[in-house]
């Protein structure tokens, strides 16, 4: 392990990027995580293209955030991320911490990551890795599990999605951010309306690659807590793509 490292970039809410309300929608958030995970990878030389070298690849496992403020079109967000060593042995755990500059956060999130070997497809430990992440074990923006989301027996099939070309990213498959996307569109703009999402957790099982398509399914937890629970099958292989869990604001 070297020292500990944390990257920050400035990045400003695009038009583009807000709801019909003029708020940053969830995705954009997740986005723009990605995008500041590939800046703070190529410095560290653990990205796509130093990882290709190696036949190896980051995959997202499990990602947790926490919205606090949705900003609105021309802010400019500050994002914070670095990585936070290593749990259950083979998942590289990496958080982010979204804010304004005078210092309102935005939101927190925590993330999980496998180690893949690109030609094989399966998942090999972290000692595969050319170069050794910091060590920034205990400094968290969320400190909360990323744990298997036990999902209720009462899901309704609400929309079927199909992974096209606007999906798609250089690992040949439907970029995690569009799950997102796929996720608020199984809502009505009424039932959004007058709502704003607190939590979301969501879990990728396996990946979605061109003209497989998604069908998701919607439920409630059974445990009293109005969680909604979300649930992607991939209907070309047979195999759950995500399971998803988010929280309304009261």
């Amino acid at each position: 392990m070297t020292q500990r490292s944390i990257w920050q970039e400035i990045i400003e809410v695009r038009t583009y990027e807000s709801d019909n309300r003029g708020l940053w929608k969830p995705a954009a958030f997740f986005r723009a995580m990605e995008e500041a995970t590939v800046h703070h990878a190529a410095q560290l030389k653990t990205d796509y293209f130093t990882l290709q070298h190696f036949d190896l690849a980051w995959v997202l496992a499990r990602t947790k955030i926490r919205f606090y403020y949705f900003p609105v079109a021309g802010t400019r967000v500050i994002v914070k991320t670095w990585p936070k060593g290593w749990q259950q042995k083979i998942f590289g755990m990496r958080d982010f911490a979204l804010s304004a500059a005078d210092g309102k956060v935005f939101a927190q999130a925590t993330t999980a990551w496998l180690l893949m070997n690109t030609k094989t497809r399966h998942f090999v430990k972290p000692e595969m890795l050319p170069n050794p992440l910091p060590d920034n074990d205990g400094l968290s923006a969320l400190d909360e599990p990323l744990e298997k989301l036990a999902q209720p027996a009462n899901m309704r099939e609400i929309n079927i999605f199909k992974a096209r070309y606007s999906t798609l990213d250089l690992m040949g498959h439907v970029n995690n951010t569009y799950y997102i996307d796929w996720i608020f569109d199984c809502f009505s703009t009424e039932q959004l309306d007058g709502r704003t999402v607190e939590w979301l957790q969501i879990n990728y099982s396996s990946e979605t690659r061109p003209e497989e398509s998604v069908a998701i399914s919607v439920g409630e937890a059974a445990d009293a807590s109005k969680t909604i629970a979300l649930s992607g099958l991939n209907q070309t292989t047979g195999l759950i793509a995500f399971d998803a869990q988010l929280g309304w604001k009261k």
